[in-house]
This record gives structure tokens, sequence and C-alpha cells, in this order.
């Protein structure tokens, strides 16, 4: 007998109702589970910094080592790195903070109770990327000004004819494509991770439920669940990373000469 002909019809698939779920009222202004857990991760965040930098010590502590650890990778390891050792420190608070509130939002997708990746839900990433689309081009605009900002966008020595063209390439990169990939990476990940967890950890339950040969198959599930729950913490973390490390290039191209 196989276990396509054995499995049971009851089961039904996790799907997008997955990442609606309502926690007080309903609609559109119904305060959900990704709402709440931005607005807790918000103040762990806070908490966290404020806990471990309130008495700092020559010999750090392990909360401080951590702090000081996550910050010097940002400050040194993106910021200096893609925005230049003359103006990058004005923009690290707003990497750092990126990179934290991002980082938990994450962990939350294997992190029991909360289960959920706050930017699976496509309006928060949005919005991040929105916020780093407003800055590196006021930044550029601001060092280059109004129109030598738009105008660098053409690379000098082109032929003329080729001049337009390229013009709206650049355009459609600076307005468009760049925070639309900034946001849809972020989310696509986060949304088929929490996806595949879901459904090895509730597909891998119902078989182990249902008795006969498809215990050993929830079984083999349940194994493919925790290794998929390692891999997406890896992702989790590598995304938030990214997203930083993408928003200080922005900065970065925005304010460098040749821009």
């Amino acid at each position: 007998m196989s276990l396509v002909s054995a499995a049971p019809s009851e089961y039904t698939a996790p799907g997008v109702e997955e990442f609606w779920q309502p926690i007080i009222g309903d609609g559109a202004w119904a305060i959900t589970r990704p709402i709440f857990l931005v607005v807790l991760s918000t103040g762990l965040v806070i908490w966290f910094l404020l806990a471990t930098t309130r008495k700092k010590a020559l010999v750090p502590g392990r909360g401080q080592m951590a702090t000081e650890a996550v910050y010097g990778m940002v400050r040194n390891g993106i910021a200096k790195d893609l925005i230049g050792s003359k103006e990058f420190l004005k923009f690290v608070p707003l990497l750092f903070s990126l990179f934290m509130i991002i980082l938990v939002n994450n962990f939350f997708g294997v992190i029991p109770p909360m289960s959920y990746p706050t930017f699976s839900r496509i309006g928060f990433p949005i919005a991040l990327s929105l916020i780093v689309w407003v800055v590196f081009h006021v930044v550029g605009m601001k060092k280059h000004g109004f129109f030598g900002y738009w105008k660098s966008l053409v690379p000098s020595g082109l032929p003329k004819g080729m001049i337009l063209p390229i013009f709206f390439l650049e355009l459609i990169t600076d307005l468009f494509t760049r925070p639309v990939t900034l946001a849809l990476r972020l989310f696509g990940n986060m949304f088929a991770g929490h996806i595949l967890i879901v459904l090895f950890i509730t597909g891998g339950w119902y078989m182990l439920t249902s008795g006969g040969i498809l215990v050993i198959a929830g079984g083999v599930t349940w194994v493919f669940a925790v290794v998929m729950t390692l891999f997406e913490m890896l992702v989790e973390f590598l995304q938030a990373y990214v997203f930083t490390l993408l928003s200080a290039l922005y900065i970065g191209g925005a304010l460098a000469d040749d821009h």
C-alpha cells in the first residue's frame, strides 16, 4: 500500500490564512499577531540594549559582549566599509536599528510561543524599504544637489543616443527596482520558510497520529522539520544582514563622488 493511498484525506495544508491571525478585533483595524510582535520586538530591543550598556565595564559580561559584537559588525563590517570612513558614523544608528529589529522579528519565526516571522507580512518589509529609499535619495540630493544627483545617474562619456535610454533605466532602478527587490527578498524568504516549517510540523503530526505505516513517515517528516528549523535560523540571520548591507550600499552609492 502506497503512502499516497494511505494518507488521510482530512488533512489541510497550511496556506495564506496562517498569516492573518487577529488577536483583538477583526477586519482592517484588527490587532494581528504581526502587529503585536513588531511592538514586542521594539520593546525587547530597547530593553536589551539599555540593560547591556547601562553599566559598561572594562571586562564586559556576556550581554555587553553580544551587544558590542553586533554593533561592531554593523559599524565596521557594513557601514564603514560600504559608506566610507568620512560619513558612515551618522548612518550607524539607522543600520544598527534595522539589523536588530529585522533579526529579532525573523527569529520570532522559530521561537515559541511566537512562532511567526513578522516580515512574512509584506507590509513590514515595504515600510522598512521605503525608509531606506527616502534616506539614500535625500542624502544624495543634499550632497550633490537636486539636479546634480539625478544627472549623475548617467555615466560620463556615453554617446548622445545612449544618454536618454540609460537615464531612464537608471531612474527605474533607483525609484522602483531597489526598494521593491529589497522588500521582496526579505518577505519571500520569511514567507516561504514559515510555510515550509508549518507544513512539515503539522503534516508530520497528522501522520504520527494516524497510525499504521504513516507513523514512520511522520517521524521522518519531523526530523526534516528540525533540520528545516535550523536552516531557517541561518536564513533569518542572513536576511537581516543582507537587508542592512544593501541599505548601506545604496546610501554609500548616493554619497559617492561619482554617483
